[in-house]
Formats: structure tokens, C-alpha cells, sequence
């Protein structure tokens, strides 16, 4: 088994780790969290930046302090932000060689985003892991925008590291206890761009390196081809991340590629939406070997059984399937609470497995 030693603490690899973004998984607290089984959470550095603000974590010394969580925390850059937003609409902000100006919400307020300023906000923010600002693209984006991705993204990564070094004597921090600075690789489905980009990127020095870019095509298929030569690209042993993959089935398929570290919103989100994952395969070789429940059918009203009999969850110990199609009926709040543990235990559980080779 494979762990990666991080600043006070191990994460097992692979690891699944959900969003929470401004700093909490949604309808939980901390303690739900590690009940589910779950190591870790992404946050992500822009936008804590605006809610709750640097000077609020410079106060508390740090994001786990403000939070109450003392466990892995990787720290996104917000490059995604950058793809999402700016680019689909230009109110924004804008995209310059050296900062992305951001207008989040309906202020107008102004920010200046730096590659130097996301890595110092990282440090701030005490992150574990923290990543390089990058320009995302979607893989039907024309030659001419690939390119200009990976020439910002290298261009970002080289000021990040350098940021990175300087903040790292500021913080006076040891080479045996530190927090990891990943780097992205962009380049679209062009393979030469991403052989350049992976190139440029490992001659800089990074502890990890993650997959950039929408990893979905127009058709909504996977870009299997991309993802699987982009992780031979990425060094041996290294830490390989496939950012925002998170259906069940992706990730067994790409931990398969080699890739070891998974994020994605939807185990939260489609708890939110009655969405209840369960196995139907010990053996998640087989496909499918998992399915959904969607909790607000009919039939599951006098249903006196738990989600699952074969899951150990905090939800699944204690209520029925009647009992939370019911509180999602009356609309309490407790449904999303306890939806959700039980689909991050669905999750840890399914990296439990592939850690085991099961």
C-alpha cells in the first residue's frame, strides 16, 4: 500500500477526497466526515480567498484551525474557476500573462489572482497540498487555445515553484515536514502538447502531478485515450491525480491507468438529490457492480431496512429507508445529513477495496 507522508499526518493511496469548498462538505461537519471513513477534503484556494478571507485564516493560523479538522486538506488553485467562469462569461474577469482578474458574485469587487498570490495564499492557509495555477481548457477546444493553455500553464507553474521556495524558508519549514505543491498538465487531446507540458513541468520539480482540462468530450464519453497516455507521462511512483473524476466506475477503471488520487462533487451533490449509492458486487472487477437507489420512490415507504446491509455508515446503523425517504418528504435538513455520510462511506469503502486489490 502506498501512503504519502504529508505535513503532520499519511493519506493511503488511493484516496478519494470530496469537495468542500469554501471549507465544509456540505450538511456535514468534521466529525460526520471522519465517521464516513473519508481521509481527507479539496478546498479550493480562490475562493476561500473571498469567503472566509486570508486575513481570517492568517488569524487562525490556518485553515484546519478555522475549520476544526486536523486531517489531510489539498487546497485546489481554482485554474478550474478560471475555465468555468472567466471563459464562459467574460463578467468575470479576464485572463492576462500573468493574473486572471476575478469578479466573483454580483459586487463588482475586483481580484487580482497571481500565480505568486495562489501559492502564498496556500501557505497561509497551512494546506498539505496545494496545487499550481493552470489554464483549463475543454478537449474540443480549437489548437490555437490548447496551445495558450500550456504555454500560461508552464509559465504559471515555473513563477508557483519559485513563489513556493521563497515561502518555504518564510515559513521555515523542513524538507522532512512540508506541505506538496502539484503542478497540472494541460494540452487537450493533443498528444505533443502534453508531452511538452508534462516535460516542462517535471524539469521544474513537483511532488505530484494532476490531469488538466475537461476530461469529458462533447458526446460526454471520457477522454480514455488522453488520460491513460497523460499518466504514463506523469514519473514513476509519483502521485498521479485525476482532478474531478469521481463516477465509481471512472475510478476503478483509472486507478487501473495508474492513477491515485480522486476529488469529485458527486457523492455530496447526488446525496442532495435522493441519490443513495450501494454495492451489488463484492468483486468491483465486475461492471456494474454497484447501483443508486433514488430514495424517494414509493416503494421504499414502509421499507424497514437500511440503505444498505452490507454498509457499516453511521445512517445505515441507525435508520431505515422509510425513515430518510420521510425526512426528504418534509423537507428537514437531517436527510442531507445522513444521505450524505452514507455516500462518502460508499466511497471510502470502494478505495478501501481497491487498496486491497478487491
Amino acid at each position: 500500500m502506498q501512503k504519502l507522508k504529508l505535513l503532520n499526518n499519511e493519506l493511503e493511496l488511493p484516496a478519494f477526497l470530496p469537495d468542500a469548498t469554501y471549507g465544509t462538505v456540505r450538511a456535514l461537519d468534521f466529525n460526520d466526515v471522519l465517521m464516513s471513513g473519508t481521509p481527507g477534503v479539496v478546498m479550493n484556494a480562490m475562493h476561500l480567498a473571498t469567503k472566509p478571507g486570508v486575513k481570517t485564516l492568517k488569524k487562525f493560523n490556518g485553515i484546519k484551525n478555522f475549520v476544526g479538522f486536523n486531517a489531510p486538506i489539498l487546497t485546489d488553485s481554482g485554474g478550474f474557476q478560471v475555465f468555468s467562469l472567466i471563459r464562459e462569461n467574460s463578467k468575470y474577469g479576464g485572463i492576462r500573462n500573468n493574473e486572471i482578474i476575478f469578479r466573483p458574485g454580483k459586487t463588482g469587487k475586483k481580484f487580482i489572482y497571481t500565480p505568486e498570490k495562489c501559492i502564498s495564499n496556500q501557505f497561509a492557509y497551512r494546506s498539505d497540498i496545494m496545487m499550481c495555477l493552470d489554464y483549463c481548457t475543454h478537449p474540443d477546444d480549437a489548437i490555437e487555445i490548447q496551445q495558450k493553455s500550456v504555454e500560461l500553464t508552464i509559465r504559471w507553474a515555473k513563477l508557483c515553484k519559485n513563489e513556493y521556495d521563497k515561502q518555504f524558508l518564510n515559513y521555515k519549514y523542513s524538507s522532512d515536514s512540508r506541505p506538496l505543491i502539484f503542478a497540472i498538465i494541460q494540452g487537450g487531446n493533443d498528444k505533443e502538447l502534453r508531452r511538452h507540458c508534462a516535460e516542462s513541468l517535471i524539469d521544474i520539480g513537483f511532488d505530484g502531478f494532476g490531469f488538466g482540462g475537461w476530461p469529458i468530450d462533447s458526446m460526454g464519453y471520457l477522454v480514455t485515450d488522453i488520460l491513460e497516455y497523460t499518466a504514463e507521462l506523469m514519473p514513476a511512483g509519483s502521485i498521479k491525480y485525476a482532478m474531478g473524476l469521481g463516477k465509481p466506475e471512472e475510478i476503478v477503471s483509472l486507478c487501473r491507468l495508474g492513477y491515485n488520487l480522486f476529488d469529485c462533487v458527486i457523492p455530496t451533490r447526488e446525496a442532495r438529490h435522493h441519490r443513495l449509492y450501494v454495492f451489488t458486487d463484492d468483486d468491483i472487477s465486475n461492471n456494474p457492480f454497484y447501483e443508486y437507489i433514488y430514495i424517494l420512490d414509493d416503494k421504499y415507504r414502509l421499507d424497514e431496512k437500511p440503505i444498505s446491509e452490507n454498509c457499516d455508515c453511521y445512517t445505515c446503523k441507525n435508520y431505515s429507508k422509510a425513515f430518510i425517504r420521510h425526512l426528504f418528504k418534509a423537507g428537514d435538513t437531517l436527510a442531507y445529513r445522513l444521505a450524505t455520510i452514507h455516500n462518502l462511506r460508499f466511497y471510502s469503502m470502494l478505495m478501501e477495496k481497491l487498496r486491497d486489490g478487491r
